[in-house]
């Protein structure tokens, strides 16, 4: 059971790693198509900084429970 739920937690963190790794790529390769969000460099920064947590949390699931 302790593996299954580590697994879960990690591919939780990892698919919300992708999700906003996506959302950066669009706004990179196609930033006149997203017209609620005029500050493109202040939208890339959020979705940073949403990575930068779930990276966090992968980084203390692997530290403390690999």
């Amino acid at each position: 059971m302790r593996e299954k739920l580590l697994t879960a937690l990690e591919k939780h963190a990892q698919g919300h790693i992708e999700k906003h790794r996506i959302n950066i790529e669009i706004y990179l390769t196609n930033p006149v198509g997203i017209g609620e969000h005029s500050d493109i460099i202040e939208t890339c920064e959020k979705e940073l900084e949403e990575m930068a947590r779930y990276q966090d949390q992968l980084d203390m699931i692997r530290k403390y429970f690999g």
